[in-house]
């Protein structure tokens, strides 16, 4: 367990034990998610959305068009092997007729229309979700009451959402890259201190929780900024620069390490910054002493299918007179 002292605030903290080459690292509180099931109700729906037809849109400025010459060089090697298989054995001719069929029709169906997509999403999501759960939905149509504050990733790969199954009106999120908490600056990011107000004094959520994640582009940018903090984009380098403490630990803990090995620890580490930098805003360190707040930070690793979860301590240190 460290400490860390900010304007008399003592911070006590449990972080995830990554690797045995990080000796400071914190230890890691497993939590275990299981989502419930909630029972589909065949009331009729609040009339929140209406039984009309949705995404009306203007006739594309580009209308695609399929061409006979587009991707025809693998579609006829694709054809001709499976004609010299169908040759050499011919107990495969069905399966062979099956896949060119198959191919045929992907290679001749054009790229998916994006208004399409969502438009059926939708229809999915109200048939599925909103239509089932008349309650559920009738509630928020009167107000939100999430518990949950979380700070995520950007990344399309790691919705809270669907990682955690949080239901609507769960959990109040804000996604930016790298799943970033700046410090308080009411000039340089009011967009995100407004979100944390909002969340701590009007939602009165008990929990925030910042959630790193395995790959993640940022961290990887951060940790490929050059020594001399030259940059070379207009936003992202200088975003991710809250972060650079996290990237100073782990080059000077885990400088000997591989590249990819060093970004998987400042992942979890850049968290942990994020969790001190919350505490910069007054009315976190409010809802902290009394006890109506607490802090979690967490990490997704998407590639064994994993999640971590610790916490933070937090208290007052007594004051001393010499």
């Amino acid at each position: 367990m460290s400490t860390t002292s900010i304007n008399r605030w003592c911070l006590s903290s449990l972080s995830p034990s990554q690797s045995p080459l990080l000796k400071n690292k914190l230890t890691l509180r497993p939590s275990f998610f299981a989502s419930s099931s909630i029972t589909s109700s065949s009331a009729t729906p609040p009339p929140l959305i209406r039984d009309e037809p949705v995404f009306a849109a203007p006739a594309p400025i580009i209308t695609p068009t399929w061409r006979e010459d587009m991707g025809s060089s693998s579609y006829e090697e694709a054809i001709a092997g499976l004609k010299k298989l169908l040759s050499e054995k011919g107990d495969l001719g069905p399966v062979a007729a099956a896949r060119i069929d198959q191919i045929t029709a992907q290679l001749q169906t054009p790229a998916a229309d994006p208004i399409e997509r969502m438009k059926a999403g939708f229809i999915h999501f109200k048939k599925e979700k909103y239509e089932k759960k008349p309650a559920l939905f009738g509630e928020l149509s009167r107000g939100q009451s999430p518990k949950f504050m979380v700070f995520a990733c950007s990344d399309s790969r790691v919705c809270p959402s669907h990682v955690l199954d949080f239901q609507p009106g769960e959990a109040f999120m804000v996604r930016n890259i790298a799943n970033m908490v700046p410090p308080y600056d009411k000039i340089r990011y009011s967009g995100v201190g407004a979100a944390i107000e909002y969340a701590v004094l009007h939602l009165k959520v008990e929990n925030i929780v910042v959630i790193g994640h395995s790959a993640c582009g940022g961290i990887k940018g951060l940790m490929s900024i050059p020594d001399d903090g030259s940059t070379s984009t207009d936003f992202i380098e200088d975003w991710v620069k809250i972060c650079l403490p996290a990237k100073a630990k782990v080059k000077a803990e885990c400088g000997f390490a591989p590249f990819p090995d060093q970004c998987t620890y400042c992942e979890k580490e850049a968290v942990n910054v994020s969790l001190g930098n919350l505490l910069t805003y007054p009315f976190v360190r409010d809802g902290l002493v009394k006890k109506t707040l607490a802090l979690k930070g967490g990490y997704y690793d998407f590639v064994k299918g994993a999640f971590e979860l610790w916490g933070l301590e937090f208290g007052l240190s007594p004051s001393l007179s010499v």
